[in-house]
């Protein structure tokens, strides 16, 4: 599986938590909500370094990683992080 992340999406992340090149932004799974991947879960974020990572791109010097032990979230779907200009923050879409 792979991490996809739109130039507007890295962008909004930048400012947004203050990231400085050299910084991390995780993705993880978390207990509640809904997704179109798992039931009962949905995607969570934070700004972390990260301890196994099972895979990761870097963009902008900020690297977006999913830790290895979060990887049954995805299902074998890539992540796509777009960013909706509407709602003014990113979507996340999923595809095999």
């Amino acid at each position: 599986m792979k991490i996809h992340i739109s130039d507007h999406a890295a962008a909004w992340y930048q400012d947004e938590m203050h990231l400085k090149s050299g910084g991390f932004i995780r993705f993880f799974a978390r207990y509640g909500g809904c997704s179109a991947v798992q039931q009962g879960f949905s995607l969570g974020v934070s700004n972390e370094e990260p301890v196994n990572a099972g895979t990761e791109t870097v963009k902008n010097g900020i690297t977006y990683y999913i830790e290895e032990k979060d990887l049954w979230y995805f299902d074998q779907h890539d992540l796509y992080v777009e960013f909706n200009e509407k709602a003014q923050e990113p979507v996340f879409q999923y595809t095999i």
